[in-house]
C-alpha cells in the first residue's frame, strides 16, 4: 500500500509517504508559509520516491484541531490532490498523532490553542491499539478534564505555553512532558495505513477540518 500524508495544523509543515511500511518524510517550520511550502514539498517527496500521484492508494491529512488557517490549507490540498488522482482520503486527529509519537502508552496530548486555551485529549494504548480516554476538547489548562490514575506522558505545545498550569493540574500524574513536539505527517501515515487497509477511506468531497473552536472566524464581539 502506498499512501501520502500531510499536516499543516501548526507552525510545522510536514509531508510523508508510506510505502508498504517504509516511510519517507520531510518537515519544515513554516510559520505562516504553509501555502507556499506544502505543494513543493509534496512534489519533491513524490519525485524522490519515483511515484506518480495516481499510483497512490490514498491520502491522509491532519484534520485538527489546530490553526484555523492551517487546517483549511491542509484539508484543501488533500481534497484537491485526491480529486485529481481519484483517491480516498482519511483525516487523522492531530492530538492522536502526538500520542502515537510519544514515549509511553498513556499520553496526554495538548496543543496551544492561543488566548490561554489548549486543545486537549488523552489516549491509552492497549494491545497496540490507541483508545480515547478524553475526547478532543478546548479548555483552559486549569480546567482540563480529570485523568484516571498516573503514569501519563505529556506531549504538545501546551506544555511549553502553560507548563506550570499543566503541571499543577496533573500533579502526581505526569511522568514527563515535552512541549517542543508537533503533530507529524509520518505518524499520521502510520495511523492511516490500517484504516485504509480496512477500506475506511472516504470520498474527497467529504473531507473536513476538525476545528473544535467553532467561533474562531467570528469577530470578538460576535464570540461573546
Amino acid at each position: 500500500m502506498k499512501l501520502l500524508a500531510l499536516d499543516t495544523s501548526t507552525e510545522n509543515c510536514s509531508v510523508a509517504l508510506w510505502l508498504d511500511g517504509e516511510i519517507l518524510s520531510r518537515q519544515e517550520l513554516a510559520g505562516q508559509r504553509h501555502s507556499d511550502l506544502i505543494l513543493p514539498m509534496l512534489e519533491a517527496l513524490l519525485n524522490e520516491a519515483g511515484i506518480a500521484l495516481n499510483s497512490l492508494d490514498g491520502i491522509a491529512f491532519g484534520e485538527g484541531p489546530g490553526s484555523f488557517t492551517g487546517l483549511r490549507i491542509g484539508c484543501g490540498v488533500a481534497q484537491g490532490l485526491a480529486l485529481g488522482g481519484d483517491l480516498p482520503v482519511i483525516g487523522i486527529c492531530t492530538l492522536l498523532a502526538l500520542a502515537a509519537a510519544a514515549p509511553g502508552d498513556r499520553v496526554l496530548a495538548c496543543l496551544d490553542a492561543r488566548i490561554g486555551e489548549t486543545y486537549h485529549a488523552a489516549y491509552e494504548k492497549q494491545d497496540g491499539i490507541w483508545h480515547t480516554v478524553c475526547e478532543p476538547s478546548l479548555c483552559y489548562a486549569k480546567d482540563a478534564p480529570d485523568l484516571p490514575g498516573g503514569g501519563w506522558v505529556g506531549a504538545g505545545s501546551a506544555f511549553a505555553a502553560y507548563a506550570e498550569a499543566m503541571q499543577q493540574r496533573y500533579a502526581g500524574q505526569l511522568l514527563s512532558f515535552d512541549g517542543s513536539v508537533y503533530p507529524q505527517a509520518c505518524d499520521m501515515a502510520r495511523l492511516a495505513a490500517p484504516l485504509f487497509e480496512r477500506g475506511l477511506g472516504r470520498d474527497a468531497a467529504l473531507a473536513a477540518p476538525l476545528y473544535i473552536r467553532n467561533k474562531v472566524a467570528l469577530k470578538t464581539a460576535e464570540r461573546k
